[in-house]
């Protein structure tokens, strides 16, 4: 007799890979809500007590903890690391490397992928892609970050040398695995924007995420608020002060950590004068912004940024980023996104300007 199989199952790292989560069910005819299952890595974002709200949403048929285990937590791992000048030494540590990875992280992995009939993985960098690929699971893989491929899309950057031979390894002979797609198990991978990517691959799936938002009720924004913004009227104090000019800072993890401080006090500094600052930090980023500008209101960093376009009269007079993709941000009137040009003061070029490395224009 076949064994039934359960409907979706999603594996998020990231407050946004939640947020994309439930936009995706959301967009689904409503008799289908409420049957997939979410696992929320607590691998790489201390997430609090964010998964409890989800549960009570009620929103998923099941909410798991996964307890996913980086690489440099199996020390036996390192010696297929070392770096190895003969390109056929270098690939057979690579080959053991991802099979034995894939067979370490098992028993950390929660639940059985096999009963699922769809899985859906943001960023299959991470371990549970090597588990994926290793159990010889498809999945469908998500973009990290809205338009990250365009900033740079590791599997070309981690992969310079002799890309084609191992892209070949990876997506048809399973010996290694390669991010973004390229992994023989990988079905396809979902981006927000193709166009916005300088490296085109026959995966690629455009799913516009401007697409998914138009299509909530009201009801599924109010659902979203409830989950994301854990104190609502301290929100709406910081944004509802129509008197004075404000711009929204938008924080990355960027650099070093001092390099990284110096960076937000310059942006602060010279947008400070004319405007009321408000910071949003990134979930990722480690800086205490409340400690280092005890002057400027601070928005919690568990709030996606997309979600100011769920407030009604929320309006923000500049947005202001470094590489974070803008272009969502409906309730600001301005946007500023400043690249690799403002970068280019702070750290060496070629960590950044990602499209010299691939031989790319963009």
């Amino acid at each position: 007799m076949r064994r039934q199989l359960k409907d979706r199952i999603y594996v998020c790292h990231t407050f946004y890979h939640i947020y994309v989560t439930f936009l995706k069910e959301m967009n689904l005819p409503r008799q289908k809500r409420g049957q997939a299952t979410l696992v929320i890595s607590h691998m790489s974002t201390d997430f609090g007590d964010f998964p409890e709200r989800v549960r009570r949403s009620g929103f998923f048929e099941e909410v798991i903890d996964f307890d996913e285990k980086p690489e440099s937590f199996f020390p036996e791992l390192a010696r297929f690391r070392k770096k190895e000048a003969n390109f056929f030494k270098s690939t057979v540590n690579r080959i053991r490397f991802t099979k034995r990875f894939a067979r370490l992280e098992a028993p950390y992995v929660p639940v059985d992928f096999k009963q699922y009939g769809e899985i859906y993985v943001f960023c299959d960098s991470d371990p549970i892609g090597f588990y994926l690929n290793g159990n010889r699971i498809h999945y469908h893989a998500l973009e990290d970050g809205l338009n990250c491929l365009h900033n740079g899309d590791l599997a070309h950057l981690d992969n310079l040398a002799h890309f084609p031979i191992k892209a070949f390894l990876s997506e048809k002979l399973n010996l290694i695995f390669i991010q973004n797609g390229y992994s023989k198990y990988c079905i396809d991978m979902e981006v927000n924007d193709i166009s916005a990517i300088t490296i085109p691959y026959h995966k690629y799936r455009e799913v516009p995420r401007r697409g998914l938002v138009e299509a909530l009720s009201q009801e599924d924004k109010n659902l979203l608020l409830k989950v994301f913004v854990p104190d609502m009227e301290q929100l709406l104090g910081l944004l509802r002060d129509d008197a004075v000019k404000t711009a929204l800072i938008l924080t990355e993890p960027l650099c070093s950590l001092p390099v990284r401080r110096r960076i937000f006090h310059d942006i602060a500094d010279r947008f400070g004068k004319e405007y009321a600052l408000i910071f949003k930090p990134h979930p990722r980023d480690e800086l205490d912004y409340r400690k280092e500008f005890p002057g400027y209101p601070v928005i919690d960093r568990v709030v996606p940024m997309e979600m100011l376009n769920f407030i009604e009269n929320c309006r923000i007079d500049l947005a202001v980023g470094v590489f974070t993709e803008l272009g969502a941000l409906d309730f600001a009137d301005q946007k500023l996104k400043l690249g690799a040009d403002f970068m280019d003061a702070y750290e060496d070029p070629s960590i950044h300007r990602f499209a010299d490395l691939t031989g790319r224009k963009r």
